[in-house]
């Protein structure tokens, strides 16, 4: 009787949690669930895909963010802001968000402040906006005009800003476009940078990068290690194929500030111009499966549509705990899901 009462207990909190599939990572690298060298994959759940909360949809998620109390701040690109149970991924909030009037937003990129508030980006401008945890919005920052969606700037509507994140301690704010604007050499993508001074949310333009995309790939996520590098997802999806995802370790320092070159060709024999150095983490198509399902046709079963990276934890000698999460554009044939990750960061 005991036993039986065990296994219903087990039973009964697999059911809430979802399905979660697990690889023992050890002490050392590579981790048993090895995707490389320094990435390995942890555990999946497809916990929240096609699931309703207070009437709203839980999927379309483009941003993660670590926020205040712990919880997981999930961003959907439907203009709604969600908090999620760190262990259990259940919803707990839901904030809707607009703009100046009212309308929707095309969400991608989030970051939490450390009072609470929140920096989202929208892709429709682009734009970067300040709300308050109530969804109340505080304000809006510059964009430079080459930025802006054409006829307006050079962008391309829904290939803006996707990615964004905080350095240095809070004081510079980075948002990555998702594709190149126009003019620029095939796969640059330019990263734009605000800093401010003292605590407040006072961000002003500042430098502005040149980071070479692989080819056919775009940035659908950037995220800060804590030690003045990135982290950046490049995605991309042929169809017939599946998706592919890679994660790279980018470093700004040492790029040089394009702000006021007009074209960025990428090529070698440009004057003057650093293209921000990467360096490929792993490709997350050699990732074990976990025996996750596919709903498409994927090169990798565990792979979908991946979107949104957050470091969830810092460990000694510069390893990373991360989750990601995948967009399911609410089609049928993707999914929601969640995955955790451990990263072991090079040295510089």
């Amino acid at each position: 009787m005991r036993l039986r009462n065990v296994l219903a207990a087990v039973s009964a909190v697999l059911a809430v949690v979802g399905s979660v599939a697990a690889a023992p990572s050890g002490n050392g690298y590579p981790p048993s669930g090895s995707c490389s060298a320094r990435v390995g994959i942890d555990s999946y759940s497809d916990v929240l895909d096609k699931t309703q909360f207070q009437g709203s949809f839980v999927g379309n998620l483009s941003a993660l963010a670590v926020d205040r109390d712990g919880r997981i701040a999930a961003l959907s690109d439907r203009s709604e802001l969600f908090t999620l149970d760190a262990r259990t991924y259940a919803p707990r909030t839901v904030v809707p968000l607009a703009d100046e009037n009212g309308a929707q937003l095309d969400s991608e990129g989030l970051v939490v402040e450390r009072d609470g508030s929140r920096l989202v980006t929208s892709e429709t401008e682009p734009s970067v906006r300040h709300y308050g945890r109530d969804g109340t919005l505080l304000g809006r920052l510059p964009v430079p005009d080459a930025l802006k969606v054409a006829p307006a700037g050079r962008a391309v509507r829904n290939l803006t800003f996707e990615g964004l994140t905080l350095q240095s301690g809070g004081r510079a704010l980075v948002a990555a476009m998702e594709s190149p604007i126009a003019g620029d050499g095939a796969g640059i993508v330019r990263m734009q940078t605000w800093r401010r001074a003292t605590p407040r949310h006072d961000f002003r333009l500042s430098a502005q990068y040149a980071y070479p995309a692989d080819a056919k790939l775009g940035i659908s996520e950037t995220t800060a290690t804590g030690d003045g590098r990135l982290l950046v997802l490049e995605r991309g999806f042929t169809a017939g194929v599946g998706n592919t995802v890679r994660l790279y370790l980018a470093d700004l320092r040492h790029a040089t500030d394009v702000s006021d070159v007009a074209y960025v060709t990428g090529q070698a024999g440009q004057e003057g111009v650093r293209l921000v150095r990467k360096t490929l983490l792993a490709d997350l198509v050699d990732c074990p499966s976990l025996g996750a399902p596919a709903k498409q046709p994927q090169p990798n079963p565990l792979l979908d549509n991946i979107e949104a990276l957050a470091v969830t934890s810092r460990g000694p000698g510069g390893r990373l705990h991360v989750l990601l999460a995948s967009d399911d554009n609410q089609n049928a044939a993707q999914t929601t899901r969640l995955y955790r990750m451990t990263i072991q960061l090079p040295r510089h």
